[in-house]
């Protein structure tokens, strides 16, 4: 994931999750280890969509909705995938045997934070990294389980993915479902994303 994706991912956490509209540049640069001129430069990009408001000692955030849709936009998810293999079980059973070092994605991140599934999925994505190798080794297609590379900061919001990101991660699958669970998740977020 690229330095303004994790700056983007910050400020809709603390939007959704924490409800803290106003934010700070130093604060962002701060707390994610990235440079004041890369938060800068994006910050400036969503106060040109109008999406962030600059005030005085930081900044507002205006519109979540136009946040979201400009990460879904720019966010390259299949570029993020680090392995990926089949694992003949059933994906409730391939969720069990993960370990406690990933982050569930997608559409197990989804069935997570809201105790519900808008369909039936056949994958499992997880943020991890190569060691998941030795626990499901290389096997035929179609693959089932999908390793994305984990970043330094995501395990700071816990075991599964933001809201945000699991909503941007949908967005970016191809399968038919996807789109159920992303449209579950705008009816969800309805009034946030109005």
């Amino acid at each position: 994931m690229r330095n303004a994706e994790l700056i983007v991912r910050e400020i809709l956490y603390s939007a959704l999750e924490k409800k803290k509209y106003e934010l700070t540049q130093s604060q962002l640069s701060k707390e994610l280890k990235i440079s004041l001129s890369i938060v800068h430069r994006t910050v400036m990009i969503m106060q040109n969509m109008g999406a962030v408001r600059i005030k005085q000692r930081g900044f507002a955030v205006q519109d979540v909705k136009k946040i979201m849709y400009y990460w879904a936009s720019i966010r390259r998810l299949q570029q993020d995938i680090i392995y990926s293999t089949r694992v003949e079980k059933p994906v409730k059973e391939i969720e069990k045997l993960m370990p406690d070092t990933i982050v569930f994605a997608c559409y197990t991140a989804y069935k997570l934070l809201f105790n519900d599934v808008p369909a039936d999925y056949s994958e499992v994505y997880v943020y991890g990294d190569e060691k998941l190798k030795s626990r499901f080794p290389q096997n035929k297609e179609p693959h089932n389980l999908f390793v994305l590379k984990k970043d330094k900061h995501i395990e700071q919001y816990g075991k599964v993915a933001t809201i945000a990101n699991t909503f941007v991660d949908l967005w970016n699958l191809k399968e038919w479902y996807a789109k159920e669970f992303v449209k579950s998740m705008e009816a969800r977020l309805y009034g946030v994303l109005e």
